[in-house]
């Protein structure tokens, strides 16, 4: 109803300037107040055998014509380094507690060719425990592992932890040797499980508490490693698993999981495409991707409860945006292409976790390459970067940075009768002193001017980048792969301590202010 009353007017020239007004808001940069360190795991990534995101999307092999490094494309390896990738989760998700991990390791052409049972085809485990730590070795990214607790035993936990850390003289130590592999690797993160509520066993909260309790007695320290050991959490506003997980296995954890995926509707049978929207899908998938902020707060507020010191970090080790499958396309596959919407969603969750930083201690979105929201999209030999990458790339300034608390006040983006935030934002200071703020316009019509004080400091410069197009849909395709892409940003003046913004509709900027 709002746009069929609004868009007449315009026409006729009787508005010409009331849906460009900007909405005034105020932020307070509490830089006297420096608070909790943002983990550079908040921006970690996510690695499943899924679709085309293994095969095709990282791993081509070693014939390929496809440029590569021992098999991991090399398009794909440089567009992701530059993202500072801290943490990989692999091999699942759901796949997780279907994987045995001796089926992928030793000569490739003798690996077992296995069902996906979760998702769909054959795996050849052409991929498998060396390829994917030597990724990580290339990225420079610390590996997480997830366990098998579904299908798997204890003494396949502890005999792939041998496998992989241990410096001994023993039988799985050598094999490793044997494959290729003299020194151990490090491996800080070990999962025990994966969404056992559901794909991982549909366990009650009760049973799987007893469950991790029993495998992360196996989950061994080798050879000088030290894992965090992480159990299964919640999705949701499943409140119930958080507080029993945490009351009777909460001493033997290190971190507690939490996934939550943005969809327009509230439908997973009819979720709503992720290329065709009009602004009321826009409108409420932003209102469904700002629920994180109160799931976040509330199962901490639980964990708080049987851990006030926050030992225990919440990871938030699947969020991200979930569409219909394409038309023409294998829903198993989980491919989506990606516009500025999620380059919105990205910011706004990205700032949730900074604010969190506290108890957030690690997040990854779903997934890296061709699957879910993705940061790359690959076909053959092309490869197209989306607007959530630049959104990480642009935000890795904040990795290991102190958190500023922010103060923000602005009016609400409504849209019929629904009212949410029009702007979100986050800041911090790094160790060389410079303060990044990261800003979301929500609102897809109108600017925000913003009026903000610098508590506590002054700057002499400031300097940005800015992530916006046109249309609210607009998307970098394989023929057009530039089409939303971070530009220079300056809509800003500088006085003293106080600093005015003009952010654009529909955009997320990142300033540096030093």
């Amino acid at each position: 109803m709002r746009n069929a009353l609004v868009l007449p007017a315009l026409v006729a020239g009787l508005l010409p300037l009331a849906a460009a007004e900007p909405i005034k808001a105020s932020l307070v940069l509490r830089a006297d107040r420096p608070a909790s360190v943002i983990n550079k795991n908040i921006y970690g990534h996510f690695a499943e055998h899924l679709g085309r995101l293994i095969y095709e999307g990282i791993w081509v092999g070693e014939n390929s014509p496809i440029p590569n490094t021992g098999g991991v494309r090399n398009d794909v390896l440089a567009a992701l380094k530059d993202l500072n990738i801290p943490v990989l989760r692999w091999p699942g998700g759901c796949f997780a507690d279907e994987y045995h991990w001796r089926d992928g390791i030793g000569p490739r052409d003798k690996r077992p060719r296995r069902p996906n049972a979760s998702w769909g085809g054959v795996d050849t485990n052409a991929f498998g425990t060396h390829e994917f730590l030597q990724l990580c070795e290339l990225l420079g990214a610390d590996p997480y592992i997830n366990g098998n607790l579904g299908s798997g035993t204890a003494q396949e936990t502890m005999d792939w932890i041998e496998y992989m850390t241990s410096d001994s003289d023993s039988t799985l130590a050598n094999l490793r040797r044997q494959n290729g592999r003299e020194k151990p690797w490090k491996i800080p993160y070990f999962a025990v499980g994966n969404e056992s509520w559901g794909c991982g066993g549909e366990m009650r909260p009760e049973y799987y508490a007893d469950e991790y309790r029993r495998y992360q007695t196996f989950v061994k320290n080798y050879s000088g490693n030290h894992i965090q050991k992480l159990a299964v959490g919640s999705h949701d506003d499943y409140y119930q698993w958080t507080d029993i997980l945490m009351e009777r296995a909460g001493k033997y954890m290190d971190g507690l999981s939490l996934h939550y995926y943005t969809l327009p509707t509230s439908n997973w049978n009819h979720k709503g495409s992720a290329t065709q929207f009009d602004e009321s899908a826009w409108h409420a998938t932003l209102a469904r991707t700002l629920r994180m902020e109160e799931f976040v707060t509330r199962h901490s507020e639980i964990m708080d409860k049987y851990d006030p010191n926050k030992r225990v970090g919440l990871m938030v080790d699947e969020w991200g945006t979930w569409y219909d499958a394409e038309p023409g396309r294998n829903m198993g596959a989980l491919y989506q292409q990606n516009t500025l919407r999620d380059a919105v969603v990205a910011g706004i969750n990205l700032n949730i976790f900074n604010e969190h930083s506290d108890r957030v201690k690690m997040a990854n979105i779903a997934q890296v390459v061709n699957v879910l929201q993705a940061m790359i999209l690959t076909d053959k030999e092309r490869m197209v970067l989306t607007p959530t990458y630049h959104v990480f790339r642009m935000y890795r300034v904040h990795q290991g940075a102190t958190r500023i608390p922010v103060e923000l006040t602005a009016s609400r983006y409504t849209l019929g009768d629904s009212s949410i935030p029009s702007v979100s934002a986050s800041a911090s200071r790094d160790s060389a002193g410079r303060v990044h703020v990261s800003i979301v316009n929500l609102d897809p019509n109108r600017p925000v001017e913003l009026a903000t004080t610098i508590a506590g400091g002054q700057f002499g410069n400031v300097s940005g980048e800015v992530l916006t197009a046109a249309a609210m849909n607009a998307m970098n395709t394989f023929d057009s792969p530039a089409a939303v892409k971070p530009a220079p940003f300056s809509a800003f003046k500088l006085a003293g301590s106080d600093l005015t913004v003009t952010v654009p509709s529909k955009s997320v900027v990142v300033l540096e202010l030093k």
